[in-house]
């Protein structure tokens, strides 16, 4: 009796998992796909000139700002102490204003890198999910140095395979 209810659950158990679907997984390099996307390339490309013309402008006021200090300093020589101290404070609040100025852009620019980098993730994502479900995957999962994909047959990589997708639909957008 024993015999046939062992058979019994062994056989239940083997016609159930054999009518599973079976299940197509892959996974992805995450950093690749990020660092070799064309259109973050792009993004940093743009975001790197504006950074570029930041730092002439800032620059060029900081040099502005240099020579307006040696000038006073050289029309502080013929003047009173309570003039002095007003240029003084007068170019202490120029300094202040330029450095809010400076500090301004700054944050303007991380504000839009932290919006291209999040942009450019759910676009990926969203891209991923479109190949996925177009070829039937149950999984693509994604890889990365913290170790969420601590191994997978090469057949299951799929990084340069969407890699190029990617850019090829990237290229028909431009």
């Amino acid at each position: 009796m024993k015999t046939n209810f062992y058979a019994i659950t062994l056989f239940t158990s083997f016609v159930i998992t054999s009518c599973q679907p079976s299940q197509k997984i892959a996974f992805v390099d995450n950093a690749k796909v990020i660092n070799e996307y064309e259109e973050k390339k792009d993004m940093e490309a743009a975001l790197q000139i504006k950074i570029d013309v930041f730092q002439q402008q800032t620059d060029s006021m900081r040099v502005a700002f240099q020579e307006e200090i040696n000038a006073a300093e050289k029309r502080a020589e013929r003047m009173s102490q309570v003039q002095i101290q007003k240029l003084s404070q007068e170019l202490q609040q120029k300094e202040q204003y330029l450095s809010q100025q400076i500090q301004s852009q700054q944050q303007a620019l991380a504000a839009e890198s932290q919006t291209n980098n999040d942009t450019l993730i759910e676009r990926i994502k969203a891209f991923i999910k479109n190949y996925a479900e177009s070829n039937n995957y149950t999984f693509i999962l994604g890889s990365n140095d913290a170790g969420s994909v601590l191994y997978g047959a090469e057949g299951n990589d799929l990084t340069q395979t969407i890699l190029d997708a990617m850019n090829a639909a990237y290229k028909e957008k431009k």
